[in-house]
């Protein structure tokens, strides 16, 4: 997930995300395929000790993986995929895919619990740029766990750099390469799903919490433009001239971008009443997406991880997207 969306959902966890009214039955498409991941055939055997470099910039040492602790759901779906998901020892929060669904979890919202984390004797934490509090990632280090961080995802061009960046540290470097040929193969079959006649329609993302009445339109930095771009669409937020990563949503931004389609968060619009509550909005019933009540809904879990699951993701937005055109 990017880190743009972590800090979004981190502070809308803080002011009480969740649930809502349930949703009125959309006309789009729900939620993407099954929430499994699908390892590699073969499981690996870690090759180590290896020295890799961190994100953070500092050199970390990795002698041991029988205890792994990915700190994110995306990072998680990485190890799962590689084919050594039955080392790892628990799982963050936004891990919801059903082969970690077992774990113990290790954050409270979307903060780490350091005491968590070192009460299940790790060799070896995975993390992000944006995991924290620093505190506690501090206090693992201090503990002499080696603590790997990877840059957060923005982008399709991601995928590949962060699988290989967990599958050095794991001492799995084939593993590594063979799983990102096979998902940008994948996401390369995905695109060409795409129908291309008529105008690229115009996408805007939408992040929603309607119990914490966070309603956001997405910009340049949000991480959803590559997979609106991916799907043939316009980054209607971007392409309107939103600078900041997210903004707040309001009618005179709506018009402005003057969005075909909304692609959202499943949960975040099962929190505003479903398709009704989210054309209840000030401004979305205005626009061509909401007129034409043309919703593009994605699991939260998954949307913008950029990993291994992402041409699923990719399929199930261009599905939805043009699925009154009669598309893919």
């Amino acid at each position: 997930m990017t880190g743009a969306l972590l800090t979004v959902l981190a502070l809308t966890t803080a002011t009480g995300c969740g649930g809502g009214a349930p949703a009125s039955a959309p006309s789009a498409e729900a939620t993407t395929t099954a929430n499994r991941v699908e390892p590699l055939t073969g499981a690996p055997t870690p090759e180590l000790p290896v020295t890799v470099t961190s994100a953070d910039g500092g050199k970390v040492t990795v002698e041991r993986a029988e205890r792994i602790v990915p700190l994110s759901g995306s990072l998680s779906e990485i190890v799962f995929t590689l084919g050594l998901g039955d080392r790892v020892a628990a799982r963050d929060i936004t891990a919801t895919f059903a082969q970690a669904s077992k774990l113990p979890v290790v954050t409270r919202g979307h903060d780490v619990s350091a005491e968590s984390v070192l009460s299940l004797k790790p060799d070896l934490v995975l993390a992000e740029t944006t995991t924290g509090p620093e505190e506690a990632m501090d206090q693992i280090r201090a503990a002499g766990v080696p603590v790997l961080v990877v840059d957060p995802a923005g982008g399709l061009d991601d995928v590949g750099t962060r699988i290989r960046a967990v599958a050095d540290a794991l001492g799995v470097p084939k593993a590594g390469e063979r799983l990102t040929s096979r998902s940008e193969r994948r996401i390369t079959a995905a695109s060409r799903r795409v129908p291309h006649t008529g105008e690229k329609p115009r996408v805007a993302f939408l992040y929603l919490r309607g119990s914490a009445s966070v309603y956001l339109i997405g910009g340049k930095g949000s991480g959803a433009t590559s997979l609106i771009e991916a799907a043939g669409g316009i980054d209607a937020g971007a392409e309107s001239g939103l600078t900041k990563d997210f903004t707040a949503l309001t009618s005179e931004a709506l018009v402005k971008a003057a969005p075909d389609a909304i692609l959202v968060m499943a949960k975040g619009l099962e929190s505003v009443g479903g398709l009704d509550g989210l054309v209840g909005i000030p401004g979305v019933a205005q626009t061509p997406a909401g007129m034409d009540r043309r919703v593009v809904s994605v699991e939260d879990g998954v949307l913008l991880n950029y990993g291994p699951r992402t041409d699923q993701v990719l399929k199930s937005v261009v599905r939805q997207l043009y699925a009154k055109d009669g598309g893919a």
